[in-house]
């Protein structure tokens, strides 16, 4: 089986025999294996679309068969390897060295939670790897693919459990 949606380092986005623009990490796409926590590269590979999460006072919950969670203004996302709950949601203030999701600028207005380094984490290997937004200039992401709003409205709506993105070099 392929994957329902596949972004390419070069800045494609394809899905449903559409090409969308999109941008990767700033540090390039890396093989899975190489990945390191901080290096703002985006991990090679294939990772389920995990959950959907919005921000309530600047967006409305997107239609799709995903999970869908509205942020609160303490959700953060834990980026410490040596912690407890690395690569998972935290609620803040939190001790351990973490990600703020409810943020000023509209990047993370709405997130798609991908199944990279999840199931278990490992330690180091990366983190917070989303789908979101793109900023207005494109520039590169940590590691995570970002679209245009639109697009990934449109992207949801075509999600369901199960459904996978590739990321490819």
């Amino acid at each position: 089986m392929s994957a329902d949606f596949v972004a390419f380092a070069d800045g494609r986005f394809c899905y449903a025999g559409r090409t969308a623009r999109c941008t990767l990490g700033k540090g390039g796409v890396v093989p899975a294996a190489d990945k390191r926590e901080g290096d703002g590269a985006s991990p090679a590979g294939t990772w389920r679309l995990r959950r959907v999460w919005f921000r309530p006072d600047r967006v409305a919950p997107p239609e799709t068969g995903l999970e869908i969670v509205a942020l609160q203004p303490d959700d953060g996302w834990c980026d410490a390897p040596g912690d407890a709950h690395y690569n998972r949601p935290v609620k803040r203030p939190y001790p351990a060295s973490h990600e703020q999701l409810w943020r000023d600028d509209h990047v993370y207005d709405l997130i798609v939670e991908l199944g990279y380094n999840d199931d278990p984490p490992v330690a180091g290997r990366g983190s917070a790897i989303f789908m979101h937004l793109a900023r207005e200039d494109w520039s590169g992401t940590e590691g995570c693919v970002a679209l245009a709003y639109q697009d990934l409205l449109d992207v949801l709506r075509l999600a369901e459990p199960g459904s996978e993105v590739e990321i490819r070099t």
